[in-house]
């Protein structure tokens, strides 16, 4: 059972402003939700209703399980230092 994959448009444009060789990682990373969408060190964040993160060094993804429709949203992704700011 696979998950589809939706990027915000905001977490894509966050997305292409990283290195180059992150964004390849964080991609792979993606690709890898899509069958696990709750892998192994992923967390719930407190205070936010059905939102998730993933880690990959110091770069965060933040996103939202549909499970119904089989769907997974990203919401952000960047740097640890910025990524959980509310906007």
């Amino acid at each position: 059972m696979s998950y589809e994959i939706l990027i915000q448009p905001a977490a894509q444009r966050q997305l292409k402003k990283l290195p180059l060789a992150v964004q390849k990682d964080l991609v792979v990373l993606l690709e890898r939700l899509a069958q696990e969408p709750r892998p192994l060190g992923c967390k719930k964040l407190k205070g936010r209703q059905n939102q998730y993160r993933v880690r990959l060094g110091d770069y965060r993804i933040i996103y939202s399980i549909e499970e119904m429709a089989l769907v997974i949203r990203v919401i952000k992704v960047g740097h640890r230092r910025d990524i959980y700011e509310e906007p």
